[in-house]
């Protein structure tokens, strides 16, 4: 009880004398940073004009709530593509869904015809599996890929979201 005591007296204490310069505060509105290799919106703006008609977007995502529960978040933002032939959905016409596995580290290639360099943005949620995608198609011979994040990175979203 005495070493309690004396614990919350020094953190009492030291948060009010001891504050980091304004500089270096965090702000509760401040971004999370962005995971290890998403894309900016500035190269992804550059991906995706240079790309036209013949970006394909991959989502990541798992459909099953019970395999990745935290794609539950993600999908209230921003569903899945309403086709799963490229072109042909009315929402996100240019993408796929194509899951990323953490249980067997793969997912599906996708559909025969797409050439190993069509420019291809990867997504999940917030761009960790994203960035799994991106690596495996690059494994797979595919040679124009960028990992766009996801609904969370919502400056990267609006880039590409729609697609």
């Amino acid at each position: 009880c005495f070493h309690v005591s004396k614990l919350k007296l020094f953190l009492t204490t030291t948060t009010q004398h001891s504050r980091a310069p304004s500089s270096l505060q965090m702000s509760s509105s401040a971004p999370e940073p962005r995971k290890a290799g998403v894309s900016t919106p500035e190269e992804l703006a550059a991906f995706v004009s240079s790309a036209g008609d013949n970006l394909v977007v991959v989502d990541a995502r798992h459909p099953d709530p019970e395999v990745e529960p935290g794609d539950v978040k993600s999908l209230a933002v921003a569903g899945f593509p309403s086709s799963n032939v490229i072109g042909e959905g009315e929402y996100r016409p240019r993408a796929v869904n194509l899951p990323w596995s953490r249980e067997s580290g793969g997912m599906d290639l996708l559909p025969e015809g797409i050439a190993k360099d069509t420019p291809i943005i990867t997504h999940c949620g917030g761009g960790g599996r994203g960035q799994m995608a991106k690596d495996f198609l690059e494994s797979n011979g595919f040679t124009n890929v960028l990992n766009g994040g996801g609904p969370k990175e919502t400056d990267c979203w609006a880039v590409f979201g729609e697609k």
